[in-house]
């Protein structure tokens, strides 16, 4: 059992007056006068004659030298909490027949029988293996959806810019928030196990070093996160509202609000914990109005982003009624757009923003149901976001059908190519210079208009190209403008005729818009 562990233990069980601060330091200072005399009790105790384990302290209980081949028990350590329930209890350890300790140790009758304590701690598991399934696919889907924005040029646009901007604010806050439980457990099972206790202390320091930066880049990213939330509905409140909207200069304000505004509260929590809270990994908040320093700004980011959702409902009514359509339709477009609307700008979060930690008390149902629905809406929503905002979008679809249709249509040109060529016999130039001349006299404006088409069909697998009953299309897409606001392309289809050679050997060419 880990000294974190008993940390847990003492938050969620101990009933004291004292706040869960002066708890806690209680316990440390405690901890650390049972380790003083472990140590001073080794060196004032002269070494065993011949094989025996060796005295050690497991940084929970100090075991004296042990016997090959029997069960050494010692006390329950009395800086439990509980001790005074578990006073009479023994810890058990096996020593080896080899003069080594075994791994593991026995200290059931140590620990608090607290039926409902052990409840809870299995639906925090469960809690925890819940919100790392969520993080992880919607790592995954925004990884996915980022490189899709990113490779179309088509799509960089304000809207889709800012779009990207939210999915990497995401995808760091997941791989922030995994980061740090993994550093957590890796400290965890740091603290515990029988290691030399100066070298002990040495790997804690080091892994509580990078549990520490992981918890601050946790609150950035969290915190950039909801303040890109914030800039999706500035943007969509200022397309309905704004008659003149200067995209290029909006869009350096919204960078600076994204990113840069989470500095500003995340740098003075950072200095506060470091100077009056410097202890484990920064997660607990023992004075909780240093944690209000992140939390209030999350708040008014939260407050601002459903303010502008009630205001973007409205003006959808009135567009939708102004329209004048079916009862039916006007329902299901507004419950479209509302639903749509709810992940990109972070609504679900709004139900429990007034449940806070100091007005519910541990264990309670309402903060289980609490922890429950922020756990799961926000590691998932990075998903739903991927999935509405990309996936299913229509112009994201519409560039990757392009993309693929060009890519078989080269694979199917090529083959053809590779086809016709093997198919065709090697015959000499001057059995086939009649035939040729009989059927289309060889000038020097034919070789020309032969080798301008052949360069044309040649590039046109670059640019796309298709078969259809002796037509051949080339797609030339135009690269979209810089600086435009929307996402629309102009393609233009040269469609080429093939015609047999005749007396005047002319190709008919169709362009059309599309």
């Amino acid at each position: 059992m880990s000294v974190c562990l008993l940390l847990v233990l003492l938050t969620l069980t101990a009933n004291t007056q004292v706040s869960s601060g002066k708890s806690l330091k209680l316990l440390q200072e405690q901890w650390r006068i049972y380790t003083n005399e472990c140590i001073q009790s080794f060196i004032s105790t002269p070494p065993a004659a011949g094989l025996v384990c060796n005295r050690t302290f497991d940084q929970y209980v100090c075991w004296p030298d042990g016997s090959p081949g029997t069960t050494v028990n010692v006390s329950c350590p009395w800086y439990l909490p509980w001790h005074r329930k578990v006073h009479q209890g023994l810890v058990y350890r096996v020593c080896g027949a080899d003069g080594r300790w075994a791994h593991g140790k026995n200290t059931s009758e140590c620990e608090q029988d607290d039926p409902g304590q052990k409840q809870y701690g299995q639906i925090l598991s469960k809690f925890r293996a819940m919100y790392t399934v969520g993080y992880s696919l919607s790592l995954a889907a925004l990884t996915l959806a980022l490189a899709i924005l990113i490779s179309f040029r088509k799509l960089h646009c304000m809207r889709n810019n800012i779009h990207m901007n939210l999915f990497g604010s995401f995808i760091l806050r997941a791989i922030s928030i995994l980061i740090k439980d993994v550093l957590l457990d890796q400290m965890n099972s740091a603290q515990s196990g029988p290691h030399h206790f100066q070298g002990q202390r040495w790997v804690s320091a080091q892994t509580v070093s990078g549990c520490r930066a992981a918890m601050v880049m946790m609150q950035y990213s969290v915190m950039a996160n909801n303040y890109w939330l914030l800039v999706e509905g500035l943007y969509l409140h200022s397309l309905l509202v704004i008659t003149v909207f200067s995209e290029r200069n909006y869009f350096y304000i919204y960078l600076c609000i994204g990113w840069g505004a989470p500095l500003i509260f995340v740098l003075p929590w950072m200095t506060v914990k470091y100077l009056y809270e410097n202890e484990e990994c920064w997660e607990r908040n023992i004075n909780m109005g240093y944690w209000w320093i992140i939390r209030s700004p999350i708040l008014f980011a939260y407050l601002i982003n459903f303010i502008i959702f009630i205001r973007i409902i409205k003006i959808l009514m009135s567009k939708l009624k102004a329209h004048q359509m079916r009862y039916t339709d006007y329902k299901f477009r507004l419950a479209k757009s509302t639903l749509t609307l709810i992940p990109l700008l972070g609504i679900h979060a709004i139900l429990f923003t007034f449940v806070i930690d100091e007005s519910v008390p541990k264990e309670s149902l309402l903060r289980l149901i609490r922890l429950f629905y922020d756990l799961l809406f926000s590691s998932f929503q990075g998903l739903l976001v991927a999935i509405l905002y990309c996936f299913v979008n229509k112009e994201v679809q519409s560039e990757m059908l392009k993309k693929w249709k060009r890519w078989k249509l080269g694979k199917d040109i090529e083959e053809e190519y590779r086809h016709t060529h093997s198919q065709t016999p090697h015959a000499k130039s001057g059995s086939m210079a009649p035939a040729m001349t009989h059927e289309c006299p060889e000038t020097p404006e034919l070789a020309d208009t032969a080798s301008t088409e052949s360069q044309r069909l040649v590039t046109g697998l670059q640019n796309g190209v298709s078969w259809n009953r002796g037509r051949v299309r080339l797609q030339l897409t135009s690269d979209p403008q810089e600086g435009a606001s929307n996402c629309s392309s102009l393609t233009e289809d040269i469609c080429l005729e093939e015609r047999p050679l005749n007396s005047e050997c002319s190709a008919a060419v169709t362009e059309t818009n599309v």
